[in-house]
């Protein structure tokens, strides 16, 4: 039987970069295709990172300020995008917010309280993983807030995010979405891996059991806060990789900043992927 081709040590040492690899790689005719996704990505991801550089000096330069949030059911995928999205962004003029839930005097104040103090300075953006939106589907889902409390949250979060757009504050509002099997698959990978296993929480095992729920409380959150200045933005995230790409692209897409004209990859998200979420007829989640 006839063995397939391989690359040797010394292959690897006459190649200095991911395009002779991979011309390497078809001229030995060696399946490739996953290795060429993977390089894809990272190359792409690289590309898109300088861009997000660009964009941050632009927006401190011109003193803005710019929140965006990253919601969306368990295992969906917020922390790992918000990771790519920072991982190279001067950390003087970003910051992440993960809050706990709130404190004994923080229950006591207007619910929006505790994320005003968190919105970003002039020249800044602020990446919130989850937000204000917990009271639109998880408290209510997990019986977290009473039917008072949720009413009054949606009769007041889109007064309160039009305050935020009158004042200046550019506010992009990221919704995640994976289907349930794909959420179930993600969870079992929690569980398996050691590393992630602090991920997996009791409102996590609930996930499943209340996805109808979920679903309901999500449908409201959409029909009631999306606006023309501040909608939702869909993301379909089954693919985590494809995710964090488009969903950089999108916000890029949204600042004519200095440079722009300069970058080495499309800065135009695939509509496929991401979408204000009226415009895809059948939702995943």
């Amino acid at each position: 039987m006839e063995e397939s081709p391989k690359l040797t040590i010394e292959d690897f040492e006459k190649v200095s970069s991911n395009q002779e690899l991979l011309k390497l790689i078809k001229e030995k005719n060696i399946p490739f295709d996953k290795v060429a996704r993977r390089l894809f990505y990272e190359e792409e991801l690289r590309n898109l990172q300088i861009e997000l550089v660009k964009l941050q000096q632009w927006i401190a330069k011109n003193k803005m300020r710019v929140a965006i949030i990253f919601e969306g059911r368990d295992a969906a995928g917020k922390g790992g995008n918000i990771r790519r999205f920072t991982e190279h962004l001067n950390p003087r003029a970003m910051n992440v917010v993960a809050l706990t839930k709130p404190t004994e005097i923080e229950r006591g104040q207007w619910y929006f309280r505790r994320y005003i103090k968190e919105m970003p300075n002039t020249g800044e953006i602020v990446f919130f993983d989850r937000s204000w939106y917990n009271r639109a589907v998880v408290e209510p889902v997990m019986g977290f807030c009473t039917e008072t409390q949720y009413q009054n949250f949606m009769v007041q979060v889109s007064e309160f995010e039009h305050m935020m757009y009158e004042d200046g504050l550019v506010l992009i509002k990221f919704w995640f979405s994976i289907s349930k099997d794909e959420q179930l698959a993600r969870f079992n990978a929690r569980i398996a891996t050691p590393l992630k296993r602090w991920k997996y929480s009791p409102v996590d095992r609930k996930g499943q059991e209340l996805w109808d729920k979920y679903t309901h409380y999500k449908e409201q959150m959409y029909s009631r806060t999306h606006t023309s200045y501040s909608p939702w933005i869909t993301v379909k995230a089954n693919n985590k990789k494809l995710a964090r790409l488009e969903s950089i692209r999108y916000v890029l897409s949204q600042f004519n900043y200095e440079g722009k004209e300069k970058a080495s990859t499309i800065l135009f998200p695939d509509p496929n992927i991401v979408m204000r979420y009226y415009r895809s007829a059948k939702q995943i989640d």
